[in-house]
């Protein structure tokens, strides 16, 4: 193993080599007596250049592009895969069903590995294994190897998803931290909507095999690119300089550790915690209410590449290629999203520059303006889009612009209650946004099955307003936070409020989770 990691610290992007350290002057110790990063350590990843952190971010974010992409793309080929198989539309949605519950499955294996092993070698045998499993995808003898490749790819690339949150939390402070979680969160909605538009054009002239080659390219250039992520993860790094430490036999400090060397770091302990609270935590009322609107919000964004083929192919009589490229409207809505939430956190930042507010006093519901007002914006623009698309007489513009405002809509619901999750349940953060995405995706991964019959069944305009109704009522969770949500959270055990009653040693446990980026977007609360 030695020249393996001899070779690869080669080609990371961090802005020393371990070979040079030398530990010659007393080494810096915390107030407990454990190693401890000093002021500009070289080894802390928050004092390396800006423009070292935003080659990590890029390359971390790279990968969530490969995920999001691959969990949508063969949506734009379900007619290919349907012929040359033998069987339904429908059941060739379980391409995209099985990808979405290997997300449900990923982050709890993965995530947990990453605390004990550190984030660089998960996200490099993990994102290797999707490559290889791509194969299978892309050359399978029958339908069910093709399904089997799906879960496991989808099961691997979830963990650069889930943990490109904690790396992006390694290298930037919260104030810095905003922009790299902006284009995280646009990532994680742009790419499904790029992967149906370029199987789609695809499928004109080649067939759904084409659609995981490009998948294996794009991967394999992403790969390379992965090697240059170096280990960020604060309490690996301070365990590996702690082992230089006692190596380099100093005199005084022959038995320094690292914190993590005296914590409970077995496999076991890790996995009770990451398997059993989640679930507790999931019928916490707050936990509860805000797992229903995003697994709506997830679930309303897969059955997008669904409907938009009915709209613009089945209705209107475009082909495979062009019917797909409305989505693209989405993929812009989506970056206005962003900048809403960016202009957003730049306000905060002023006004706490301004002295108008303190940090210190922000309450948790102070995260749900952004959710009231995409709420409103969701159901205003489902109606918009179901109703504009159910007549072809209507200009294809008007329902393509329905969806831009609505992609941005759904972003600042997911922004806003993951933002309120964080604030919310702080220590227990990790638990209740594994519950969280673990609910969104299982319920994402249902809609490929039911979204052509519902559509067939009650027509553009019925579907669609049915789906904006159930969003007008969802709509006033985040104002009956806004309102009542300190009053609940006083009534939880797993509240900020109550953080007194918390056992010690669970809390260090939990905010070991979060600092590791447990789950998808945990820590988008830091911004």
């Amino acid at each position: 193993m030695t020249p393996i990691s001899r070779v690869l610290s080669r080609a990371v992007n961090k802005p020393y080599r371990t070979k040079d350290l030398t530990d010659e002057t007393p080494p810096t110790l915390d107030e407990d007596g454990y190693v401890s990063f000093g002021p500009g350590d070289i080894e802390n990843p928050r004092n390396w250049s800006m423009r070292r952190r935003a080659g990590v971010t890029m390359a971390a974010v790279l990968l969530v592009v490969n995920a999001t992409f691959a969990s949508s793309s063969p949506s734009g080929c379900f007619p290919s895969i349907a012929e040359h198989f033998d069987i339904s539309n429908e059941v060739a949605g379980l391409t995209i069903t099985l990808f979405l519950l290997g997300y449900c499955a990923g982050p709890l294996i993965f995530a947990p590995l990453s605390e004990f092993y550190g984030r660089r070698w998960i996200f490099y045998i993990t994102f290797l294994l999707y490559l290889v499993f791509n194969f299978l995808c892309a050359f399978p003898p029958n339908f069910g190897s093709l399904l089997v490749g799906r879960f496991l790819t989808g099961t691997f690339v979830s963990a650069p998803l889930s943990n490109c949150p904690g790396v992006l939390a390694d290298v930037w402070n919260p104030l810095e931290r905003a922009n790299a979680m902006a284009g995280f969160s646009a990532m994680v909605w742009i790419g499904p909507a790029l992967g149906p538009v370029v199987a789609g054009f695809l499928q004109l002239k080649e067939d759904w095999r084409w659609s995981f080659y490009v998948l294996l390219w794009l991967g394999g250039a992403s790969a390379v690119i992965m090697l240059t992520i170096p280990e960020t993860y604060a309490p690996i790094v301070l365990y590996h300089k702690a082992r230089r430490i006692r190596d380099a036999q100093i005199p005084g400090y022959e038995n320094v550790k690292a914190p993590v060397e005296d914590s409970d770091r077995t496999l076991v302990g890790i996995y009770k915690v990451a398997l059993t609270r989640p679930w507790i935590i999931l019928f916490d009322p707050i936990s509860l209410l805000c797992a229903i609107y995003l697994a709506f919000v997830y679930t309303l964004l897969y059955m997008l590449f669904t409907i938009y083929p009915i709209v613009f192919q089945e209705r209107r009589g475009w082909n495979s290629g062009v019917g797909e490229l409305p989505l693209l409207g989405t993929v812009v809505g989506a970056l206005f999203g962003g900048a809403i939430v960016l202009a957003d956190t730049r306000m905060r930042q002023k006004k706490v520059d301004n002295g108008t507010t303190k940090m210190e006093d922000a309450e948790p519901e102070d995260r749900l303006p952004l959710a009231m007002g995409g709420g409103i914006a969701f159901a205003a623009t489902m109606f918009w889009f179901a109703w504009s698309a159910e007549f072809n007489s209507v200009h294809w513009i008007v329902p393509t612009l329905a969806g831009v405002f609505l992609s941005s809509a759904l972003l600042l619901i997911f922004v806003g209650f993951l933002n309120y999750l964080v604030d919310v349940y702080q220590m227990y953060a990790a638990s209740a946004i594994a519950a969280n995405t673990i609910a969104r995706s299982a319920c994402g991964a249902a809609a490929p099955l039911f979204t052509s019959q519902m559509f067939a069944a009650l027509g553009v305009g019925g579907g669609g307003s049915l789906l904006a109704g159930v969003a007008t009522l969802l709509a006033a969770i985040p104002f009956l936070f806004y309102k009542y949500g300190k009053q609940i959270r006083m009534r939880s055990k797993f509240a900020p409020a109550n953080k007194q009653e918390r056992p010690v040693e669970e809390d260090k446990d939990e905010e070991r989770g979060l600092a590791d980026g447990t789950v998808g977007s945990s820590v988008l609360g830091a911004q």
